[in-house]
């Protein structure tokens, strides 16, 4: 469902590439953060269902989306965006800090090799990938708090060639970064980043970055986080979001942007929306 903009108010899209995994062995078989029950009932059906919706979304919206081979026994390979930093064609892969969810790395990082990726570089600190690494254009804005290690911001730094901002996360409910804050459009040679993130998911010093930095930034309420609406994805005008983000979606059309509601409520039963789905290949 794609909420209407008013014309002079358009913004203009950006086409991007994707990688995504579907959740063909989708469950949740143990608990790595408080939205995970094992004793609710999971339908990997509807999953798979919710997921190809999202995909057929991008497509529609002009992005090419690109897919790796689910494997079982890993569960939560579904949320791709924890496998891989890519800009400029460099990638730094993950290493997950949950045991449970290791052996995604290395499923990524032959893709990413059988693809004709020679720059790639695998983290020796625990690094939780776009889940906690968030590209503006100008700055890799990445958190810390609970997956993420301190010190693989500096080695992200490192590797990719880019300018990191650490930010702390504080509520163990928005234990990565997507799930406190996204990109809404990128820096271009002649206008600013623009963001929008939920303020009480990082600590006090960390607002006060994120204030000076994005004073124009959308600033969401708690009913949008708990739903995962800062798990969007933007491509500088569209904005997928799920469907029950609807405050945040008022405000993004205000600022000239064009909410896409989808529904991932089974995919958050793993704590998971949109982003952690959706791993972006920046060449």
């Amino acid at each position: 469902m794609q909420v209407p903009v008013p014309l002079d108010q358009m913004r203009v899209p950006t086409t991007r590439r994707y990688l995504m995994c579907a959740p063909r062995f989708f469950a949740v078989e143990y608990v790595i953060n408080p939205w995970m029950d094992p004793s609710q009932p999971v339908s990997a059906e509807r999953a798979v269902a919710q997921w190809t919706e999202l995909r057929d979304t991008y497509r529609r919206l002009g992005h090419t989306v690109e897919e790796i081979d689910p494997q079982p026994g890993l569960p939560d390979m579904v949320f791709a965006a924890n496998s891989g930093t890519v800009i400029d064609g460099r990638v730094l892969g993950s290493r997950f800090r949950a045991p449970q969810r290791t052996a995604e790395a290395e499923h990524f990082r032959r893709w990413f090799t059988e693809h004709g990726y020679r720059d790639i570089t695998m983290p020796e600190k625990i690094n939780e990938a776009e889940g906690d690494f968030a590209w503006t254009g100008k700055l890799l804005l990445a958190g810390t708090g609970f997956r993420t290690d301190p010190a693989a911001h500096a080695e992200a730094q490192e590797t990719l060639g880019v300018p990191v901002v650490s930010l702390n996360l504080v509520d163990p409910r928005y234990y990565h970064l997507d799930t406190a804050l996204f990109v809404l459009a990128e820096a271009t040679d002649t206008t600013s980043a623009q963001i929008a993130y939920y303020p009480a998911a990082f600590s006090a010093g960390s607002q006060r970055v994120l204030a000076r930095l994005f004073p124009d930034a959308v600033l969401a309420t708690a009913a949008d986080a708990e739903c995962f609406g800062l798990n969007g994805v933007s491509d500088g005008r569209n904005v997928v979001l799920p469907l029950e983000a609807t405050a945040l979606a008022e405000r993004l059309v205000a600022r000239g942007y064009a909410p896409v509601m989808v529904d991932i409520s089974e995919l958050r039963k793993a704590g998971g929306g949109p982003k952690c789905c959706t791993l972006e290949i920046r060449k």
